[in-house]
C-alpha cells in the first residue's frame, strides 16, 4: 500500500519516512540539530515547493525537550511556537490551520507530530478537516489512506531504530526516514535509501 509521507509519534520516541512516487531523489541530512529533507545531488532540478523542507527539528520549551517531526514547512512554526510557550496542542493546530494542506494536483494533507519524555501530539489537515490528538502510544498519520490518526507498531527504543523501522516497514516507496527519542535531551537518526 502507498501512503505517501507519514509521522509515527508516541510518548518518548518519533519517527518520519518520506515515501515518494514522483520525487525519489531525496535525502535526509542534518543541518545542526534540525534534520531536512533535500534533494539528492543527482536529482533532476524541480521548482516544487514541496520536495524541501525541515522534517525533524529539536526544541525546548520551558527547560522541556521536544522535537517537531513533519512532511513540509509547517515543521518550523511549529517549533517555533513551542518555544514560545504554545502547549503542542495548540502549537500543531495554529500552524497547520494557517498553512492549510499542500496546494497541488492531490490536494496532499500536512502531518506533523510533537514528542516529549512523557506525552505526545499528534495532527494534519486535510482539505476536509484539522485533526490534533494527544496521544499515549505510537500513532501514525499518512498523507493519503492512513490521513486519520491510528495506532501503529512501533517497537523501537532508540531514534536509529524508530528510522529504520518506518524506513523498512512494507508501505510502498520508502525514499529516506528520521527517528527520535525525547529523554533528557532530543537525540536524532538517519536513514537514506539503501
Amino acid at each position: 500500500m502507498y501512503v505517501g509521507r507519514f509521522v509515527v509519534v508516541g510518548p518518548g520516541i518519533g519517527a518520519y519516512r518520506v515515501s515518494s512516487r514522483s520525487f525519489p531523489n531525496r535525502q535526509v541530512v542534518a543541518r545542526g540539530e534540525t534534520l531536512t529533507v533535500a534533494p539528492t545531488p543527482d536529482a533532476p532540478p524541480s521548482d516544487n515547493p514541496y520536495i524541501a523542507y525541515n522534517c525533524l527539528r529539536p526544541v525546548e520549551r520551558a527547560g522541556e525537550p521536544l522535537a517537531v517531526v513533519g512532511n513540509g514547512s509547517h515543521v518550523d512554526p511549529i517549533a517555533e511556537k513551542l518555544e514560545m510557550g504554545y502547549p503542542a496542542r495548540d502549537a500543531l493546530a495554529t500552524a497547520l490551520l494557517a498553512l492549510d494542506f499542500e496546494k497541488d494536483d492531490y490536494d496532499t494533507p500536512r502531518v506533523a507530530g510533537v514528542v516529549g519524555r512523557e506525552t505526545a501530539h499528534v495532527g494534519t489537515v486535510r482539505r476536509d478537516a484539522l485533526v490534533v490528538r494527544e496521544v499515549a502510544e505510537p500513532t501514525i498519520v499518512a498523507t493519503y489512506e492512513t490521513d486519520d490518526p491510528e495506532t501503529f507498531a512501533l517497537d523501537a527504543t532508540t531514534a536509529a531504530e524508530a528510522a529504520r523501522t518506518v524506513y523498512t516497514h512494507d508501505f510502498e516507496h520508502a525514499v529516506c526516514a528520521a527517528g527520535v527519542t525525547v529523554d533528557d535531551d532530543v537525540e536524532t537518526a538517519i536513514v537514506n535509501e539503501d
